[in-house]
């Protein structure tokens, strides 16, 4: 069905599925085709421009040899172990601490305190699960012998 405008609806075209997943736009394919066969060349020149003091070609070479790093493990953090919403709550503490040392970045403290919410949410989950079994099981009991 088309819109007033004659664009197909969303969702309404006539390839129901949509453009496959990874499907290359038309100028990328393009682009490629024409660069098929020179990447050693272009890399090459890229090298030359870049000891010759090309800053953007060096920007270039050096986010190639080095990428910018995402993430990277923690060295030298260990968290207590966590068996229950108490140390759930001791380990954000120590978290803090690091943190308020700079130990940690606050990025990092944040990701951390996030598992560690799944964490006390779980826990809490499982002990309310473990109650109300208690409860209904009682409630059983009374049933049974009243």
């Amino acid at each position: 069905m088309r819109t007033e405008k004659g664009q197909f609806a969303k969702g309404q075209s006539g390839n129901k599925s949509g453009k496959p997943k990874g499907t290359r736009n038309k100028a990328t394919l393009a682009a490629l085709s024409l660069l098929e066969g020179e990447a050693e060349t272009l890399s090459r020149k890229a090298v030359e421009m870049a000891l010759e003091g090309d800053t953007a070609a060096l920007r270039l070479c050096l986010e190639r040899i080095a990428p910018q790093t995402k993430e990277r493990p923690l060295e030298g953090f260990k968290l207590p172990a966590i068996n229950d919403s108490k140390s759930a709550m001791s380990a954000l503490n120590t978290v803090a601490q690091h943190l308020a040392g700079g130990e940690l970045l606050p990025s990092e403290a944040a990701a951390i305190c996030r598992l560690l919410e799944q964490y006390r949410k779980h826990f809490e989950t499982t002990e309310l699960q473990q109650r109300i079994e208690a409860l209904e099981d009682t409630l059983k009991l009374r049933t049974t012998n009243g």
